[in-house]
């Protein structure tokens, strides 16, 4: 039995969903909670300092981020091609509502979104939150939940997940990375790398799902000025023979760069990028293509989403 790709159409609505954390995909679906983290290369930074990475919120702190993706999609299959386009933007927050020297309690948010999508010759369906009109069907999850916390979750300082509580969607990633950066538990110089193990399911051919172990690779670049730069890079553990699996997986693999506030606590910014093709992922005649970015940029306080944030909890 052939593995059957969702169509086109669907399967971005749901990588679009799956960025806002508000919708799981049925495959891939990223699983495990990064509870592992060792420190894998040594450094040449002839200085020998070291930075402690340690997230450091405050009760009643709020963090509000603008998250863009875009992506696009190319798939030909016996000399019959698609194109389809994804584009979303939207601002999530963390609203903290407890913090001590060990764990830190927050609610996770979506405040606002306008998406974005167009597949083959299909009409582009637009849709943004902040117009007030009434959402398209295929953006109606998403508009039923925005502005309502979407979990609550507990996090130590290493960001690894203690404890959550899901009030709506899921905790699939899809590459996006978890909610909150993997640090080290130990501090760290330029030049060293610590990884964070995963898995991803996916679905063979004769229908049976496998597991793929892969982890996360952090390396620190610099520290400047008090913000650590970071990149990313996603490495598949579990030998993929199936071409089918690998075009499961790649939307999984995370590649980018992060910057952190080493003095305050908190990620400043990320970005990650896709480029990548599978060919044969469904016969010898098929081809699929992803290309994709996305960026996640910390707002200011004074930002016109916090302005109108505070002016709506006022009412």
């Amino acid at each position: 039995m052939l593995l059957r790709i969702p169509p086109t159409s669907r399967r971005l609505a749901l990588i679009g969903l799956a960025c806002l954390g508000t919708q799981s995909v049925l495959v891939p679906q990223s699983i495990g909670n990064a509870k592992e983290q060792s420190v894998l290369e040594q450094a040449d930074d002839a200085s020998g300092e070291t930075y402690s990475l340690k997230h450091s919120l405050q009760p009643g702190q709020t963090l509000r981020y603008e998250v863009t993706h875009v992506a696009k999609t190319k798939t030909r299959i016996n000399g019959s091609e698609e194109i389809a386009n994804v584009h979303t933007k939207s601002n999530r927050a963390w609203t903290v509502a407890e913090a001590d020297n060990s764990e830190m309690t927050f609610d996770h948010s979506i405040e606002s979104v306008a998406m974005t999508q167009q597949s083959g010759d299909a009409d582009e369906v637009q849709w943004d939150s902040t117009t007030g009109e009434e959402p398209p069907k295929i953006f109606s999850v998403v508009a039923s939940q925005i502005g309502t916390p979407l979990a609550t979750v507990t996090i130590n300082k290493q960001g690894q997940e203690v404890r959550r509580e899901d009030h709506a969607g899921s905790k699939s990633s899809l590459g996006m990375g978890t909610l909150a950066l993997a640090l080290p538990d130990k501090p760290v110089k330029i030049g060293e790398s610590w990884a964070v193990p995963s898995e991803i399911q996916a679905r063979t051919e004769d229908g049976f799902v496998k597991q793929i172990k892969i982890r996360q690779l952090y390396t620190l670049k610099k520290v400047k000025a008090g913000v650590a730069t970071l990149s990313v890079k996603s490495e598949t553990l579990t030998p993929i023979e199936e071409e089918s699996l690998r075009a499961q997986v790649i939307q999984q693999l995370s590649n980018g760069t992060l910057r952190f506030d080493v003095d305050n606590g908190y990620l400043l910014s990320k970005e990650l990028i896709w480029d990548e093709s599978v060919v044969g992922f469904q016969g010898p005649g098929s081809m699929m293509e992803y290309r994709a970015k996305m960026t996640e940029e910390l707002l200011p306080e004074d930002s016109s989403t916090t302005v109108a944030s505070k002016k709506k909890s006022q009412r």
